[in-house]
């Protein structure tokens, strides 16, 4: 991933058949950026789409104002949100990389209070729905919403993470966070975030927390089931393994050539 010195600030959009959401959240993303100082970029990345959502990438992008410029890339089949996430990321050439969700459920106007955050030292600043003065518009089901504490006071627990959320899909990296983590990065279901910030805390990125104004839209693409949920939590339970199995092959192979 290169860094570029004009860009200052990458916004990563992933994207399974959003081409109903994606307008309006790249219209507020572009009025946004257009009045935010410096050089932006915005990245779609379409996760086998079926519906023309690089379509509509393509003509949002057609007239930008100076300081930003848009990229959409497509791929198939679907692969998983961590895929898309991880694909548009090694794109970004920005200073600062921010990934968020393509139903806007974070107004952008909080990255102000992640911003503020990495100027104090921290290399990646996280969304949280669990924090004081976080506003919740509108809560999931109840059914969902107990699910997926039980899920997150399960992973924070295992993997150590000393964080209220994990899964709000609205972060911002340095550059340097960006390269290292996501270079590693072997997920692609939406366990990543897990992943993400295990490789943080284990590369001693500083990682915090910041409230936000979140909005769950019922038309969500990420459904969960019986089987879908196993999967979720074997994936979540090899995140460790997964890196400890890679490390020692580095290693050994290092040992090797030192040998030679």
């Amino acid at each position: 991933m290169q860094l570029l010195d004009d860009c200052d600030l990458s916004i990563v959009i992933p994207c399974y058949n959003e081409a109903n959401r994606l307008p309006r959240t790249l219209e507020r993303t572009i009025q946004y950026l257009s009045t935010k100082p410096g050089r932006h970029e915005i990245i779609v990345v379409s996760d086998g789409s079926t519906d023309g959502t690089t379509d509509v990438a393509a003509r949002a992008f057609q007239e930008l104002p100076f300081n930003v410029r848009g990229k959409w890339f497509g791929y198939t089949p679907n692969g998983g949100k961590g895929k898309a996430i991880k694909f548009g990321m090694k794109q970004a050439t920005g200073k600062r990389v921010l990934f968020m969700d393509a139903d806007y459920a974070v107004p952008l106007e909080d990255l102000v209070r992640a911003e503020a955050l990495l100027d104090q030292g921290y290399d990646i600043a996280i969304g949280s729905r669990a924090v004081e003065d976080t506003t919740i518009v509108q809560h999931q089901s109840f059914i969902r919403e107990r699910v997926a504490k039980l899920f997150g006071f399960i992973q924070r627990n295992y993997l150590g993470l000393k964080l209220k959320d994990t899964q709000c899909g609205f972060k911002l990296f340095t550059h340097e966070a960006t390269h290292e983590i996501f270079s590693r990065i072997k997920l692609t279901s939406v366990i990543f975030d897990g992943e993400v910030l295990w490789l943080a805390k284990r590369m001693k990125f500083k990682v915090t927390e910041f409230p936000v104004e979140w909005t769950h839209d019922p038309d969500t693409r990420i459904t969960y089931n019986f089987v879908r949920s196993l999967k979720v939590l074997k994936d979540m339970l090899s995140i460790p393994f997964l890196h400890l199995k890679t490390e020692r092959t580095r290693e050994r192979v290092l040992q090797g050539q030192t040998q030679g």
